[in-house]
This record gives structure tokens, sequence and C-alpha cells, in this order.
């Protein structure tokens, strides 16, 4: 089963996500030029908001020997074997241009890679790193490798899932071990459903204080590129790689999925918001159980155009009359869920002054579509969170 998650969302002049100039990311698409968000960073704009903050269990740093010796309260001596066990792991500390000369946990090393593992992990490593005396370096350079592989059932793990590389001198300790975590969550890159050129701003700072004399000049001038645009945004979500992952948990699974939908409704990039603040929610998001993904982005390769409608309501049009022909040459899902807040926008499909609604459950609030989700998964909302709730006191 898939849980196919769509999102029209129109973002006021923002930078959310930029390239290696600075510049909001582009893409060509339908062969007009197009505002993107990445997955990337539409993911952990998820993982890490609020919504998601209590199944938050994966932690991706390239400190990892910091945080074990951290985690027993040690001093530069256990940061330092920690780092020599890891290298032995094959994520092999890379020195950095000024080494720290204090003797304070964590000096000057960082691995080369990002590590993506777990607290549960680092936890463990800990004590593997405190009770380790009787035991040699590579011995425990194999007791780490294999708290790394087995500590990995946590929900932003078990969605996004992990490719780790080891360093090829570790290649005899990994030899046989499949490290990786299959993804259960797949995501498009976010694009305008129109053509969307980015704008430059010129903007000037003022000089707070001015003496006699002084030029009547700004005391500082630069230039930002934005770009506003309304996004079709598509997410998957398979649910047995999901329960899987999680080691047959199914109500974390369930409680994974509420969160994540919850996220995605909420949360939005951070970049460059503090001078934008483009906290834009989804006009319309579209739920669906299916048994093989559709994306609906081709709703959108004839660019959207502003009409007499208003370019939210256009680009949900095209949606609708999208999944409508669709529905019509491949089957509809056994659930459809379509939420716009108060109902705003119908699904519809609009042919003159004819309009045929899309087949679909209608919901006119967040806080009753995540509900309703859920129930059609087979678990009730309310008993997953307890559920989940209580398993986190106990870990606690």
């Amino acid at each position: 089963m898939l849980i196919d998650i769509h999102a029209i969302q129109n973002h006021s002049p923002a930078n959310l996500n930029r390239d290696d100039l600075g510049a909001p990311k582009t893409c060509y698409f339908g062969g007009v030029l197009r505002s993107r968000i990445s997955s990337q960073c539409l993911k952990r704009s998820i993982r890490k908001s609020r919504e998601f903050q209590r199944l938050l269990g994966g932690v991706r740093t390239r400190q990892l020997a910091r945080l074990i010796a951290e985690e027993v309260g040690g001093s530069s001596a256990v940061c330092k074997r920690a780092e020599k066990i890891l290298d032995l792991c094959g994520l092999k500390p890379k020195k950095e241009k000024k080494a720290a000369e204090s003797e304070d946990i964590g000096g000057s090393e960082k691995s080369k890679m990002l590590v993506y593992t777990t607290c549960e992990a680092i936890t463990a490593m800990a004590m593997l790193l405190r009770d380790g005396d009787t035991k040699s370096d590579d011995e425990l350079a194999v007791d780490l490798r294999d708290l790394i592989v087995k500590h990995v059932a946590v929900p932003d793990m078990a969605l996004c899932g992990r490719m780790l590389e080891p360093d090829k001198s570790a290649k005899s300790l990994w030899k046989g071990i499949d490290s990786t975590v299959e993804a259960a969550l797949q995501v498009m890159h976010a694009i305008s459903t129109h053509e969307a050129r980015p704008e430059v701003d010129y903007y000037v700072a003022a000089d707070d204080k001015r003496f006699p004399g002084d030029d009547a000049g700004a005391g500082y001038v630069d230039e930002a590129m934005f770009a506003s645009a309304c996004f079709y945004k598509y997410f998957s979500i398979h649910w047995e790689t999901l329960v899987a992952n999680l080691r047959g948990n199914t109500a974390l699974a369930a409680h994974t999925v509420g969160a994540f939908l919850r996220g995605a409704a909420l949360a939005n990039p951070t970049g460059k918001q503090n001078s934008f603040a483009a906290h834009n929610l989804p006009d319309g998001i579209l739920v669906e159980l299916r048994d093989f993904p559709i994306s609906y982005a081709n709703a959108f390769a004839d660019p959207a155009s502003r009409g007499e409608r208003g370019l939210v309501a256009q680009s949900i049009a095209m949606l609708a009359q999208y999944v409508y022909d669709l529905d019509a040459g491949y089957g509809a899902p056994a659930h459809r869920f379509w939420f716009s807040p108060n109902q705003r926008y119908p699904l519809a499909v609009v042919t003159g002054q004819q309009t045929t609604p899309v087949t679909a459950q209608p919901v006119a609030a967040l806080e009753a579509l995540v509900p309703a989700v859920i129930t059609a998964i087979g678990y009730t909302w309310s008993d997953v969170q307890r559920e989940v709730v209580r398993a986190v006191e106990v870990t606690l």
C-alpha cells in the first residue's frame, strides 16, 4: 500500500532553497522555467519540524566521536579513542585547518562524510567505549560497526533511508555487511505550476550614526535574488517498507505517517525566512491510498496562468482535471481525501457552467484529515499517539 500526498502551495516572495550562486533553485519543465524546491530541502524541513520532533531519532553528523564522548562525560582522550575506532570502521576523520589547542571534548577532527545513525546507537556506542578497557581497538571497531547496523528502527531513518559508504581502508570490516536502510519515502522536487523567473532585490543598509561631512550614501549596498511561485508537491510513502524498517511496529508506523502528513502541511523550508517570512500554508492537499504511485506533475506540463479564477484556483482546477482523466483511464484509488481549508477550493472539474466533483472525501480541517487517513490505513490516530507517548516515556 502507498500513501500518496499531493499539495498545492502558493509562496509569497522568498528564497527558500538556494543554488550555489545564492539564487532560488529553478528547472525547466514543459519547456518553460519553473521555480523549484529540492526534495532534500523538503525532507529536512519536515524531519526537523515541530510536528515530527517526538519521532525524531536519527542523527546526521560529522562529529560522531564528539557525541559519543559527550554521552559519557569524557575528556578529549575519550574523544580521541572514539576517533581512532571510527577510523578503523572506515569513518575516517579529517583534520581541520585550525587544530584545537584546548583539552575539551572534540577538538580538531570531523569525519569526511556525514554519518547517519541514531540516538539509540550513539548511547550504545558510548557505553561500549566506557566499558571497553578489556577490548582492543580492533574489537571495539567490530562492535561499533554492529551497533551502527543494528540500531536503525527510528521513524525518520525508516522514511528517508540510509546509505553508508565507509572508506575503502575498512573494506574487510564491512564485507558481507549491509548497512543500507531502504527508504520508505519518495519525494519529488517541488515545482511551480506556472512559469516563474527569479527577480533581483537591490537593497541598502543605512548608517544609524552620521556626522557632519559624511556623505549621504548608504552604509551597505547589495543584491539578493528571490521568486514567488505556486508549487506542486508530491510525496509517496510505501507502508510495508515503513513497517519493516520499524521492525513490525505498526502503531509507530501509523504515527509516523500522521506526523509526516502534519509536517508536510505545516512546515516550510527555513532559507532566507528572516528576510522574506514566506510562511504560507497549502491551499489544497490530496491524499490517496493506492497500489501504485502516481505523480500528478504532468497536470502542469502546460503552465498554469492566472486567468479569471486566480493562480491558486487555476492550479487546483488543472490538478482536478488531470486526476479526473487518470481515474477514467487507470481507475480511482481505494481511498482519496481532499483537504482545502474550510473547503475554500473544491476538487472539481469546471466546464463552462457545469461543475463535476472528483471522487474524494472532502475535509475542511487538517485536524480531521490526519485521523481520516490513519483510519483508512486501519488504525485510530488517538490510539497510536498514546501508544507512542507511552513508548517514549518508557525509553526516557
